[in-house]
């Protein structure tokens, strides 16, 4: 990026963990929802050896932005750089810079954030002074998510992990999608749900043209095995057809993130049936809600077997709902 209307953004910090513990935390783009609040998905589209694309999708204010970029990760000298392939308006360019240098001794890892961006009109300097200011909170609260993870003194295995139960339906893909699609009707139509606030709209921001992808914003009230009442919130992309991802932007403890994709796909006369969570443990809060001296790998099996049994249910009466339609 060189020329007039080059912009920079920089961020230096330390962290007293390794230098390749926050290097792998960046290098993973899968479990950047988890990491990065605005963070809704991130879908790998293709890899080799001149990098990685994959497309982003973020929250930004109430509408969703949407990006591909490319990333090139260097093992050897512990940086990570990438770039937009097409940014759009007000950008002309963007790209960036993780970059992680281990220190000798007792010396602390040196972490360096950087985003280099151009405008379309260089003379905006109403445009050009937001952007300053949003990225530089932006590499603030990206360069705290990595370094709270990597300073974390456990497996973080046990803290940020994934899990996939899939099930063959017998009936139409059409109405399983349909099923999951309708969640303002959850409350009639599982039996832990108990509220359901729904708002659609296409997801029309920034990066988004072309894609036929609806936007929900729900608010839910779930009903736990001891009888409490559990208040998210979460936002959920809809691909036609095809799958529905969701992030929650309001989770119940112990959960630091959680977000995840169903995917439905016909089978001849059946339906296979897949939901992926993705889960990141707040360590901080595993005892006192889950009793002291839980353990973090105790913790996940417990987490683990609540959202299954609750993800299983509702792909239970996905089921019924599919086979009915199906006899009719």
């Amino acid at each position: 990026m060189t020329g007039t209307g080059n912009r920079l953004a920089e961020l230096t910090t330390t962290t007293t963990a390794p230098a390749g513990r926050a290097y792998g935390l960046v290098t993973d783009v899968t479990r950047w929802p988890l990491l990065f609040a605005p963070c809704l998905h991130v879908d790998l589209l293709d890899g080799g050896p001149d990098g990685d694309r994959f497309r982003m999708w973020v929250l930004s204010g109430d509408s969703v932005r949407a990006w591909t970029s490319v990333r090139r990760a260097d093992d050897a000298a512990l940086r990570v750089s990438f770039r937009q392939e097409q940014p759009a308006p007000p950008l002309s360019a963007a790209a960036g810079t993780w970059h992680f240098e281990a220190s000798g001794g007792e010396e602390p890892t040196r972490i360096t954030l950087t985003n280099a961006y151009a405008l379309t009109d260089p003379a905006d300097t109403r445009t050009e002074a937001f952007l300053a200011q949003a990225l530089e909170r932006h590499n603030s609260e990206e360069v705290a998510a990595v370094r709270y993870w990597a300073e974390r003194p456990e497996d973080l295995g046990d803290l940020l992990f994934s899990f996939t139960d899939e099930v063959e339906i017998d009936g139409p893909a059409e109405a399983v999608h349909a099923f999951l699609h309708r969640a303002d009707l959850w409350p009639e139509r599982l039996p832990h749900v108990t509220r359901l606030d729904l708002e659609t709209a296409p997801a029309t921001g920034p990066g988004t043209d072309g894609e036929d992808v609806e936007r929900q914003t729900l608010e839910m009230d779930t009903l736990s095995p001891d009888g409490s009442v559990h208040t998210s919130r979460s936002v959920r992309l809809c691909f036609a057809g095809e799958r529905i991802v969701f992030q929650q932007t309001s989770v119940p403890r112990p959960l630091r993130a959680h977000g995840g994709v169903w995917t439905v796909v016909p089978d001849g006369q059946r339906t296979r049936v897949s939901i992926r969570h993705d889960v990141a443990l707040d360590p901080e809060a595993v005892e006192s809600v889950l009793g002291a001296g839980t353990t973090p790998a105790q913790a996940r099996a417990t987490v683990q077997e609540l959202l299954r049994r609750n993800s299983l249910q509702t792909l239970e009466r996905a089921g019924a709902y599919a086979a009915e339609r199906a006899a009719a």
